[in-house]
């Protein structure tokens, strides 16, 4: 067996851990096989630039049904980038789905898959009618397969930034210490977690493969931040957002984690819907995100998610990330 597909072998183990949390035996699996991983990688001789590594740190895709209320009109499909690991993005949005179930009387299920680039073909194929989507991931569909619903506002703004991080107890200072270093990415088409580096590499002059020792990807903002907390790679780019929450919530997470630069704003995540939605449907479920804020249980479902609330926005949000 090589060694990525022993890495694959291993994590297929790891997926039925609990929902909210890895047990601490699976943390320990998980750090073996990813040590294991990293380690065969550093010393494979005869391909000293070998594609990036693949990591699969989520569970099977799944569908779930978030409300017990039937259906009245149609069903919702909702699907979510997995911006931090897949069972933690479930609990970060369950709430926020149940609320539109209940405000508009609809029938929602949860669909999760492991990339971006699957998200996007979900929204292009009409197989969902709404979708929390990358940046990135945005940019790259067309104004006739998708359409912006509403942008979040985050700490008074809709833009965000990649961070570059290390650890703590690393010798990394500056970017120009990650040259010969292993580095993990969350996504192809993520922006804060792949392309600002690619484009930061390239106006250089340089690729990451000549840049990087090995590059790895971990689907999830959130276990690139472990993996540079438990020094499994050197260093990553992830979101900002994702670093804040965690900061504030969980800050033993990012403890050992050293800010190394951040990118440039751009414009935040959106929501979106495909462009031949019902308009109806469309016009419920942009009424229900904007007014979000104004009653108590909105304003605390987003005061946990660290979002101010949703307001619209035009396209233009996202032309520096098309000049990328």
């Amino acid at each position: 067996m090589d060694n990525k597909n022993y890495i694959f072998s291993g994590f297929s183990r790891i997926k039925n851990c609990g929902k909210k949390r890895y047990s601490i035996s699976c943390q320990i699996l998980l750090i073996f096989f990813l040590s294991f991983g990293l380690t065969a990688c550093r010393n494979d001789n005869n391909q000293e630039k070998q594609e990036p590594v693949y990591v699969n740190f989520s569970h099977q895709a799944n569908t779930g049904n978030l409300s017990n209320t039937p259906a009245k009109d149609s069903i919702l499909e909702v699907a979510i980038s997995a911006i931090i690991s897949p069972a933690e993005t479930f609990i970060y949005y369950k709430d926020i789905l149940n609320y539109i179930s209940k405000k508009i009387n609809i029938q929602v299920v949860y669909k999760q898959k492991k990339t971006y680039a699957e998200i996007n073909d979900l929204i292009v194929q009409n197989k969902i009618k709404l979708a929390f989507i990358c940046s990135g991931s945005y940019v790259l569909m067309n104004k006739n397969e998708a359409e912006i619903l509403v942008v979040p506002v985050s700490q008074g703004k809709p833009y965000y930034q990649a961070y570059v991080i290390a650890n703590t107890n690393s010798k990394i200072e500056n970017f120009s210490d990650f040259r010969g270093k292993s580095f993990a990415y969350s996504d192809p088409i993520s922006n804060t977690g792949h392309t600002y580096i690619v484009k930061r590499l390239k106006n250089m002059g340089l690729t990451d493969k000549q840049y990087f020792s090995k590059t790895i990807y971990t689907y999830a903002h959130d276990i690139s931040i472990q993996m540079v907390a438990k020094n499994l790679v050197d260093g990553a780019t992830v979101d900002g957002l994702i670093f804040e929450y965690l900061k504030k919530n969980e800050p033993e997470k990012v403890k050992s984690i050293r800010i190394i630069e951040k990118s440039e704003l751009f414009g935040i995540p959106p929501i979106v819907v495909p462009a031949n939605i019902d308009k109806k449907l469309k016009m419920k479920l942009k009424d229900v995100f904007l007014n979000l804020h104004k009653d108590s249980t909105g304003a605390e479902l987003l005061k946990k998610i660290m979002v101010d609330k949703f307001i619209e926005a035009g396209d233009t949000l996202y032309n520096s990330l098309r000049n990328y």
